[in-house]
């Protein structure tokens, strides 16, 4: 079974930022160029690189497409989302280069809509975010940038979603992005029980190697790296080796 390492770049205004918990207002900008930085990610040997819109995850529009595209220019496959709210939106990023598209908030909301994308255009070329919030016994899909509450749940659409052929599902645990309190271990765990069809990317907290290897044996398929890199806590190539 394989498994990828996947380094992230979130950008807002075209810089490279990380939030806590998916707060706006808990923003970190870091003085990295995102094209520079995604070409030493590369340099490093990752074979995959997540991109996050977070202008266009809140308002709805690929505010940071230029800046997408021309990273993917670079060569690097790219699984990228934020703002896709229409099939014009799918087939922007496309034409902009990405191999695979991340679908978030119209994941939650249409998800009929979006069962008939994957059929149209390949399950492989798209990954579902379906992040979430353990809130009253259940988790819970926040959308629009997490700032929404929606009323389906991850029990309802992981298995639904398995069945009508999804192949990536992305999950991060909102309470542990960007805490470095380590991956809800207990999360992929039971995802990779529920749904063993699908390569589930593991999201939110890592701080260390030790929780690289720990998602692996939970059963994710791939882990995303943002915060832990960009500080410094390990080098991708350290990660990659795991």
């Amino acid at each position: 079974m394989s498994f990828t390492v996947i380094p992230a770049i979130d950008l807002r205004a075209g810089r490279v930022v990380r939030l806590k918990q998916g707060d706006y207002a808990q923003q970190t900008t870091y003085d990295f160029d995102p094209r520079a930085l995604a070409g030493d990610y590369a340099a490093a040997g990752a074979d995959w690189l997540h991109l996050v819109d977070l202008d266009g995850a809140r308002g709805g529009s690929l505010e940071n497409l230029a800046v997408i595209e021309a990273i993917a220019r670079d060569g690097m496959r790219i699984q990228a989302g934020g703002g896709v709210r229409s099939e014009a939106d799918v087939q922007r990023l496309f034409d902009a280069g990405v191999s695979r598209v991340v679908l978030g908030s119209l994941a939650i909301r249409e998800p009929v809509r979006v069962e008939a994308w994957l059929a149209a255009r390949g399950a492989d070329r798209f990954t579902l975010a379906l992040d979430t919030l353990y809130r009253d016994g259940a988790w819970r899909l926040p959308s629009a940038g997490w700032t929404e509450t929606e009323s389906r749940t991850l029990d309802d659409l992981a298995p639904w979603y398995a069945e009508r052929g999804a192949k990536h599902l992305l999950c991060t645990d909102i309470d542990r992005d960007g805490m470095l309190a380590g991956f809800n271990l207990d999360l992929y765990r039971y995802l990779a029980g529920t749904v063993p069809s699908m390569a589930v990317q593991a999201s939110g907290g890592v701080r260390s190697l030790e929780d690289i290897r720990a998602a692996r044996d939970a059963g994710a398929r791939g882990v995303i790296l943002g915060r832990a890199l960009l500080e410094g806590r390990f080098s991708l190539k350290e990660a990659l080796a795991c």
